[in-house]
């Protein structure tokens, strides 16, 4: 029984925990009136649901808040001395402007990443935090700001309406009943944060209840979602992607592989032509009238498109640059919540074309406009044999006025330069990074600086209009007909539509084009309408030069008729299939299928499974590496 000397005591705990709970809700609401766009999308019931659902991981965090303040009252109970609780007011505030800060920041994350704060992002600030920090610059930071101070000042103002600093503890109470209180405060709190009695404690697809990730991602309360992301780190050590036994993983990733080669078109008028891999940052093939693009956009990649070889079912293996580089060079396709480029010790080990060609006696170069080091491009390069490597160091520092570094027009120049006085045969990368946050470019925006759309068309613009240059130019060299020029984005984007969420596969499709003279003249102009991804680019390649790509497991031949069509990608939270005749994207947060296409049912779970045996194989090799 309460007491009347308790109750104000009891009354104020409960005040306390209140707030955190609301304040977390809030947070919802922020985020729902952030994204207003696709909240309007929203029924009644999912509004209901978002706060229904994700009320059990408020809970959560907010007895993980409350925690140090329990222990603190357990032990004022039981000293006569009393401490002054003015800490706690500082805890408090100190929590509220963290809190908020997440929850802001968040936003801009989302609003890039279709993901929620997360432990890479953490880690892509602490690898780089000046690249991070002009990334984000794009972002609507003013804005951002104000919504801070804003969402602050709520939290100050339930404060006050809650009244959670009035109280006092009750004092001559019986040891018994000081035991009482402690022991049940401490088994409340362990009950909350862990979600409950059950057998399986709280975790983030405990929140899920759509198979769309947005209602998901409004419900799931993103300071507990990013506590948990940090101290799990994403299960590096183990395969959280097996469902089936190896025996079952193998039967159904054979109709992939396990396929009688066919001859291949042969497209190349040599065997050991020099190799020049352009890989566009973002190029999303949305930016492609050829590719069912807005016009006007890039309309020199449509020319090139016209005299080259066109690969135009191509998808991107991930979501970011890291896990492009590599699934281009290296064939290895993505690991969602992992990025194998990270680990040294992991990506020594792939195999890499870098390394191939200089076996082979080709002279090998990378060039990067901005700092190589970041998400350590060096380090993958250097051990793998690459000569040669140019970034923004090796520019004047006069010339190194983007954001990222240095323009691509000066990177495009250099790479010319450098080349003209390359023996041949050379492999050189070169890796462009204007079409990127926050979107500067060294002329005017040709269509504007209204909105993020309009940033991103202009700098696309601009990519593909010296992209164009450079190879009217390279035209001039003794070098030109003796070469390969291989263009390919690194992933695809959100932008200029913003229209695609990260389970859908038109976010991820690229164009993959070859070009030069050393080309047939027969094959120019020529479409392969074969779907595929970035990392059968090795295969495809390297059957056209006379070379085995037995180590590149995941890669095939395109030109090959008896290929399936066949293309994965995954984000951080999931990963999606796709052939001919279906498409499947899954969520691994949620455990939840979040998006289907094609109407043949039994395509779609036959490819499902396919998918669950790709992405278990894939993340086992690279626990092995």
């Amino acid at each position: 029984m309460v007491t009347s000397t308790m109750k104000p005591f009891f009354n104020a705990v409960i005040r306390y925990f209140i707030f955190w709970i609301l304040f977390a809700m809030l947070g919802k609401v922020f985020f729902l009136c952030y994204f207003y766009e696709q909240s309007w999308k929203l029924g009644g019931a999912d509004f209901i649901q978002i706060f229904a659902y994700g009320l059990r991981m408020d809970v959560s965090m907010a007895a993980y808040i409350c925690a140090l303040p329990c222990v603190f009252v357990v032990i004022q109970l039981w000293i006569k001395k009393r401490v002054s609780i003015w800490w706690i007011r500082i805890y408090t505030w100190t929590i509220l402007f963290i809190s908020s800060l997440i929850c802001i920041v968040n936003l801009n994350i989302y609003r890039e990443w279709d993901t929620l704060f997360s432990y890479k992002a953490i880690d892509i600030f602490l690898d780089a935090p000046h690249l991070a920090i002009a990334s984000a610059t794009s972002s609507p930071l003013l804005l951002s700001c104000i919504l801070l101070i804003v969402f602050i000042f709520m939290g100050a103002g339930l404060m006050y309406v809650l009244r959670i600093f009035h109280g006092k503890l009750p004092r001559g109470m019986a040891w018994y009943k000081k035991g009482g209180i402690s022991l049940g405060m401490f088994l409340l709190v362990f009950v909350l944060i862990r979600g409950g009695w059950g057998l399986t404690p709280l975790n983030a697809s405990m929140v899920y209840f759509s198979t769309s990730s947005f209602p998901n991602h409004a419900a799931t309360n993103v300071s507990w979602y990013l506590m948990h992301d940090v101290v799990h780190a994403k299960g590096q050590n183990r395969n959280q992607y097996t469902v089936m036994s190896k025996q079952e993983e193998a039967k159904q990733l054979a109709p992939l592989f396990d396929t009688v080669s066919a001859p291949s078109m042969s497209l190349l008028k040599m065997k050991r032509p020099n190799i020049v891999i352009v890989i566009l940052e973002s190029f999303t093939a949305d930016l492609v009238a050829a590719l069912g693009g807005e016009q006007g956009i890039a309309p020199h990649m449509d020319e090139l498109i016209q005299k080259g070889v066109l690969f135009d079912q191509i998808y991107a293996t991930g979501d970011r640059t890291d896990k492009g580089i590599i699934g281009i060079l290296s064939a290895f396709p993505s690991q969602s919540s992992q990025s194998i480029i990270k680990h040294i010790d992991k990506q020594e080990k792939l195999p890499s074309m870098v390394g191939d060609f200089a076996q082979r006696g080709y002279a090998t170069s990378f060039y990067y406009g901005g700092e190589s080091e970041f998400y350590n491009f060096k380090g993958y390069m250097l051990s793998h044999g690459c000569k040669q490597i140019v970034d923004q160091y090796q520019f004047p520092l006069n010339e190194v006025t983007s954001k990222w570094g240095v323009f691509d027009h000066l990177t495009f120049d250099r790479q010319l330069h450098d080349l003209s006085k390359q023996r041949e045969p050379f492999f050189s990368t070169l890796l462009t990074l204007n079409n990127h946050e926050p979107f500067d470019l060294p002329e005017t925006h040709r269509f504007g600086t209204t909105d993020l759309p309009a940033l991103f068309k202009s700098t696309a613009y601009y990519t593909d209009s010296v992209l164009y240059d450079y190879l009217n130019k390279a035209k001039k060299e003794s070098w030109y007909k003796h070469t390969l020029f291989v263009i390919v984005a690194d992933h695809g984007h959100r932008l200029p539509l913003e229209k695609w969420e990260s389970n859908h596969p038109n976010r991820y499709r690229i164009p993959l084009i070859f070009f030069g003279d050393v080309i047939k003249d027969a094959y120019r102009g020529k479409r392969i309408d074969k779907l595929g991804s970035q990392v059968d680019l090795v295969a495809t390649l390297y059957r056209q030069l006379g070379m085995e790509s037995n180590r590149y497991v995941w890669s095939r031949d395109l030109l090959d008729a008896n290929t399936k069509p066949f293309a994965f990608f995954s984000w951080a939270d999931g990963w999606g299939v796709l052939n001919d005749h279906c498409a499947v994207s899954f969520d691994e947060v949620g455990k939840v299928i979040s998006y289907t296409a094609g109407s043949n049912s039994s395509c779609k779970n036959e490819l499902f499974r396919t998918g669950q045996a790709y992405i278990q194989g894939v993340y086992q090799q690279y626990l092995n590496y």
